[in-house]
Formats: C-alpha cells, sequence, structure tokens
C-alpha cells in the first residue's frame, strides 16, 4: 500500500501511469462533465485540476479552450507524462491534503477520482478548502465513485488499494456543508478498458459557490 513515507496513492499510480488514460478514455460522461463545465465558464479562467493524472482529459480539455489549467497529482509519473501530453497547462507534484490553497483564487476547481484513497475526515476538509479557493459564483465539479464504504481493501487496475467514499446523498450534504450549491448531477454506470474491470457507478456533481449579494 504506501511505501516509506509516500502517501499511497502515489506509490498506485505510479505503477499505473498511462494505463490509467487508456483504461477511462471511453467515459462519455466525463466527456460530457467537461463541456458542461466549459459552456459555464468565462474566457481565460483559472483553474485547479486536484488529481490531474496524466492531463488528459480533464487539464487537456481545457487548456485547449484557453483556459490557464494548474493540475496537481501526489504521483510524480503522472506529473511527468501530463507536463508531456498537456504542454499548455501547468503541474505540480503535490499532495493536495498539505497543499496551501489562497482564498477565492480559482473561477473552478476540478475534482475527478480524486478522494477516493483518502479518509471521509480528509475528504470533508479539503472539499471545505478547495470551496473556499472559488472566486464567488466559481464552479466545482465532483465525480467519484458513489458507494458508502469506509477503508475497504480492494484492487484496483492491478494495485492494492483502500478505498473510502460517501453514498450519492452523503456526498451532496458534503458539498452543501462546503456551502456549495449543486446545480446538476449525472449519474451513470462505467467499465474501464482494462483485464477484469466490472462496471462501476459514477456520480458527476456539478456545484456552484453562490456570489456574494450586493452590499454585503
Amino acid at each position: 500500500m504506501a511505501d516509506g513515507n509516500r502517501p499511497a496513492a502515489a506509490v498506485v499510480f505510479d505503477a499505473i501511469g498511462d494505463a490509467y488514460e487508456r483504461a477511462f478514455a471511453g467515459s462519455a460522461a466525463h466527456r460530457a462533465s467537461l463541456a458542461r463545465l466549459l459552456g459555464r465558464l468565462a474566457p481565460h479562467s483559472r483553474i485547479l485540476d486536484v488529481g490531474s493524472g496524466t492531463g488528459r482529459p480533464t487539464a487537456g480539455t481545457l487548456a485547449a479552450a484557453g483556459h490557464e489549467v494548474l493540475g496537481v497529482d501526489v504521483s510524480p509519473v503522472m506529473v511527468g507524462l501530463a507536463s508531456r501530453r498537456v504542454p499548455g497547462a501547468s503541474f505540480r507534484q503535490a499532495d493536495i491534503r498539505d497543499t496551501p490553497l489562497d482564498e477565492e483564487a480559482y473561477d473552478a476547481v476540478c475534482v475527478y477520482f480524486s478522494l477516493l484513497q483518502m479518509s471521509r475526515e480528509e475528504q470533508r476538509s479539503l472539499v471545505a478548502r478547495l470551496a473556499g479557493a472559488l472566486r464567488p459564483g466559481g464552479r466545482l465539479v465532483l465525480a467519484t465513485v458513489p458507494l458508502d464504504v469506509e477503508g475497504v481493501d480492494a484492487v484496483f487496475m492491478g494495485q492494492e488499494v483502500r478505498v473510502t467514499s460517501f453514498g450519492p446523498e452523503a456526498l451532496r450534504e458534503l458539498v452543501t456543508g462546503a456551502g456549495l450549491t449543486v446545480e446538476d448531477e449525472d449519474d451513470t454506470v462505467f467499465t474501464p478498458d482494462h483485464p477484469g474491470a466490472v462496471p462501476e457507478p459514477h456520480l458527476f456533481l456539478h456545484c456552484r459557490r453562490e456570489p456574494v449579494p450586493p452590499g454585503h
């Protein structure tokens, strides 16, 4: 699971590498989610991509549309792949749990399937901090596997992982508790293109930090 003091997710995704991109490239729901976000962004928006992986499709799609994208990933292998594949974005190797986030710094934050190896308390804390990093009116897109599981050992693409998540209603409560409004959601099932993969539920939440009313 872990390797010395390295986060478990870094070990897992270093090993998976670009196989992750191939396995999930067929997700129409992910592409639709990005298209929905793009339709709501002002030109040249500043976007944080949490758990940016290989940079595709998220950072690549957003950067190609003219937005300023910073991807943060705990895996040095993933950051190396993303830097080569999406030169129009910036990428940083860091654990987002320990990364300082400026208040109201971003127009949008993307969190595609990057919470699953965090504890529930870490997920709550991070989503609250990400909400605070949004400018008023900013967007947060959160996608995950919406299962009511905590600390469950599993095998993901040949790697041992420990998975924690929330059921759909608890996930909605998590984001609304962080001060966000859920505007849209897409609940689907996707089977990764990888040997031994099974269908898995995917939930995409499009959320907004409400603007501050005039005079406040």
